[in-house]
């Protein structure tokens, strides 16, 4: 089975992220950078058919700068066999739809019978590349998995919903976005690190995918980042529990207007 999982190269989620002055974007200087924590569960779960048994291998694809190469290595650390860069200034400033149109005509290069990816990146949280290269792609989709079987060329996928879980069965090839709880991915042990720094990446640029700026223009634009509020210091209220009762719905209907 040729397995392919889509990464990203995102802030770490402890990093502290502040914007620019400006408000265009977010500051990076001294930004530490990791592999996308959902797609570790992804790049896990294809580890894990791999080590089930059978001919399988797994292939590691990002789109991102000159250091997203680390967090490719990262996957070849836990068990990956190769990755592939999707490097190039037109593929810096695309979206979400750009970055599906470009793994889609990356992996229509190879072969394959199952794409994993992570159910959403931490830093934008759109949560559209799986499905949208899915769709480019002309395969079955199904996101936020928590468990999933491979039988007889189909996958069987329990799939959450908002407080409920959906069972899908669909046909090889598909793509599948993996949700925390899919499994617990692993720590790479040293000799794997080791051997994963003097892995050669395979680097692709746009024109060997046959693709144009045109091609990769964002749909959507940011127009400014900033902080949120800072949260309002909350108010205590003492006296009768029936008074504080009544003031509090008071409060909630005149002040919060949430009721």
């Amino acid at each position: 089975m040729n397995i392919i999982v889509c990464v990203k190269h995102v802030p770490d989620t402890e990093a502290a992220i502040k914007p620019l002055p400006d408000g265009s974007g977010v500051a990076t200087d001294g930004l530490n950078y990791v592999l996308n924590p959902y797609d570790e569960f992804a790049v896990e779960e294809a580890i894990r058919i791999k080590e089930s048994g059978g001919d399988s291998t797994v292939t590691v694809i990002t789109v991102g700068p000159e250091d997203a190469t680390k967090s490719l290595r990262t996957a070849i650390a836990m068990g990956a066999d190769e990755g592939i860069h999707l490097k190039d200034p037109a593929f810096l400033e695309t979206d979400a739809q750009g970055t599906a149109a470009i793994l889609s005509e990356a992996v229509k290069t190879l072969p394959y019978d199952l794409i994993l990816c992570g159910k959403q990146a931490v830093d934008d949280d759109c949560a559209q590349v799986g499905p949208a290269l899915a769709e480019r792609l002309g395969i079955p989709n199904v996101s936020v998995v928590t468990r999933m079987s491979i039988e007889s060329g189909k996958v069987v996928a329990h799939s959450e919903l908002e407080g409920a879980t959906q069972v899908l069965e669909c046909t090889l090839p598909a793509v599948l976005t993996a949700q925390k709880g899919l499994n617990e991915p692993r720590y790479p042990k040293l000799p794997m690190i080791m051997k994963a720094k003097r892995k050669e990446i395979k680097i692709l640029d746009a024109a060997a995918l046959g693709m144009s700026p045109e091609d990769v223009a964002p749909k959507a634009k940011r127009l400014s980042v900033s902080t949120p509020p800072p949260r309002r210091a909350g108010r205590v209220l003492e006296g009768d529990v029936a008074e504080v009762v009544k003031e509090t719905v008071r409060l909630l209907k005149e002040e919060a207007k949430v009721l």
